[in-house]
């Protein structure tokens, strides 16, 4: 491929030597290194055209030196903010409303450890009818956790001080007849690239495993504010990827030989335990859909611009997205009402309402189903199948529908230029090589190959993406939301592209006995509808309502 185009030619080139001139800044740029930076990304130049580029090449160089000498710390994002709103797109006048399902004849169980595995929304009930305290909660789970965590590895700091004083002030309230929401008095977990105060935060990854932040992420302050009660710290793949940290694998209560996947590790697999009522997870590719498919347990990846990321680890700025595990779907409404909104310091956030109701009409929708993906043979055929059986049988009528022809796979480098830009300074100063994985496909290796993605490149895919958005906005204006599985095909990574919303829940087993499940893809900003969809689905199964044996 030839280009004439010398900002082109500049950009690229110097994206491409960049990383390899750090230490010999002086060093003469020749006609030899042009064309061998140009193989790297596929380029071809003229001999005229690498001789008046040297002088533009030696300016490049020098201003990335200086680049390289600002102090840049991974809370610092890029001046250019990510828009997942098509043209077009209208915004709803609608308030925020929360209808939930009646829990009134919820009944206090003879073993405490047995509402382990009772709803947000039972022991809502019961801490609201004083059948039990949050102290008591706080103390099983906090057992829980130390009794099982050596098998599971899913946490990476207890909060136990800090735990029994929420819970303390949360019995407090409830004695005052003073409940600030539903969540108050209830022992939950967040995946460990949340700040806490009084707690380190190590991203799960060796070179920060006692990095100290004394602040609370926006998302737990919003939890503290409703009174809900930190138990744990929880692991994830280091850096957010998969299910290895810097202590070790996190394993999936249904088969602890095995992992629980990933990055969102310790959250699914805390939840699936019954270790937590709830947690909080983050996605930028498939980490909480990914784990929660294994683990057994529901989760909510939210529209992006949705939840404040405000202490939160970056990865990738523009697909990051804080989002909830939970036992099943309706919690997941619960928690995602109290953590979403505003933050004056996110500048990603949008201002949109959140709806949800327990109720809804399937024959009133249109319901879209991806046909192509499940018309193929893959491992959840059979299990994903039954669902749109079952989706049927409750009056929904399924619509074929397909996916925008976009090459979302080679436009995954966005995820990885800004990967590797969040985790720059650890590449160029050789703590990469601490991290515990070290692998061809691990982030060590990727860090270091992203230097060598052209920053023109980066820029055109994402005008891709821009005509992906747009092509999406159309799609969905001909259904209210879509049916997809969760692992086939490109709706994994088109939706996170996108920023559109997902709901993913168990559908069954596998035949090795690990859980299988489907997902629920809806409009930008529509969570409440995409969970209430689930909630209808699990209403009518009990998937949901299964739990790994030894952790009964």
């Amino acid at each position: 491929m030839k280009k004439h185009i010398v900002f082109f030619i500049i950009i690229s080139i110097s994206f491409a030597t960049g990383f390899i001139v750090n230490s010999e800044s002086g060093k003469e740029i020749t006609n030899i290194m042009i064309t061998e930076a140009g193989n790297l990304i596929g380029l071809e130049f003229t001999t005229n055209e690498k001789d008046s580029m040297q002088v533009l090449l030696k300016e490049q160089r020098d201003y990335f030196k200086t680049i390289r000498g600002t102090s840049l710390k991974n809370s610092v994002v890029p001046a250019v903010t990510f828009n997942p709103i098509p043209v077009g797109f209208k915004k709803t006048n609608k308030k925020s409303s929360l209808n939930l399902s009646n829990y009134s004849n919820v009944k206090m169980s003879n073993e405490l450890e047995e509402l382990s595995y009772y709803s947000i929304g039972q022991l809502s009930e019961l801490l609201k009818n004083k059948k039990v305290t949050s102290t008591q909660l706080t103390k099983m789970y906090l057992e829980r956790l130390k009794k099982f965590d050596p098998l599971l590895h899913c946490v990476i700091t207890l909060t136990e001080e800090f735990a029994l004083e929420q819970a303390k002030k949360a019995d407090e309230n409830f004695a005052n007849g003073i409940i600030l929401s539903p969540l108050q008095g209830i022992p939950y977990g967040v995946k460990d690239l949340l700040t806490t105060k009084k707690y380190k935060t190590t991203w799960g990854a060796m070179p920060y495993k006692d990095q100290f932040i004394d602040e609370d992420a926006e998302v737990i302050k919003k939890l503290n504010n409703a009174g809900a009660v930190l138990v744990a710290k929880l692991t994830l793949g280091a850096l957010a990827m998969d299910d290895y940290w810097f202590g070790g694998r996190t394993k999936n209560p249904w088969d602890t030989s095995k992992g629980s996947s990933g990055s969102s590790a310790g959250p699914a697999s805390a939840v699936s335990a019954g270790l937590v009522s709830f947690a909080i997870g983050t996605e930028t590719w498939g980490s909480i859909i990914s784990p929660s498919t294994v683990c057994g347990v529901s989760g909510l990846r939210p529209t992006y611009g949705r939840v404040s990321r405000t202490g939160a680890m970056a990865l990738s700025w523009s697909m990051d997205k804080i989002g909830t595990i939970c036992r099943n779907a309706e919690d997941l409404a619960i928690v995602f009402n109290t953590v979403y909104g505003k933050d004056s310091k996110d500048q990603s956030l949008y201002d949109y309402p959140f709806n949800y109701s327990h109720k809804i009409d399937f024959k009133k929708l249109k319901i879209g189903y991806l046909k192509n993906d499940f018309d193929k043979k893959y491992d959840f055929k059979l299990q994903d199948s039954l669902t749109l059986n079952t989706l049927k049988m409750l009056g929904a009528e399924l619509i074929p529908i397909e996916l925008p022809e976009i090459p979302v796979n080679a436009i995954q480098i966005i995820l990885t230029a800004e990967a590797g830009a969040a985790f720059d300074e650890l590449t160029l100063s050789g703590r990469d090589d601490l991290l515990t994985r070290q692998g061809k496909y691990e982030w060590s290796n990727i860090f270091r190959a992203s230097r060598f993605i052209p920053a023109v490149e980066y820029v055109n895919a994402n005008r891709i993406r821009f005509l992906l958005i747009q092509k999406m906005y159309e799609l969905m204006q001909k259904v209210d939301f879509y049916i997809a599985p969760s692992w086939e095909g490109d709706n994994l990574l088109l939706t996170n592209l996108t920023g559109n919303p997902s709901v993913v829940v168990p559908n069954g087993f596998s035949k090795d006995g690990i859980p299988t499940s489907i997902s629920f893809t809806g409009r930008l900003f529509d969570e409440g509808l995409i969970i209430s969809a689930a909630k209808a689905f699990q209403d009518a199964t009990d998937f949901h309502l299964k739990h790994p044996e030894m952790f009964k």
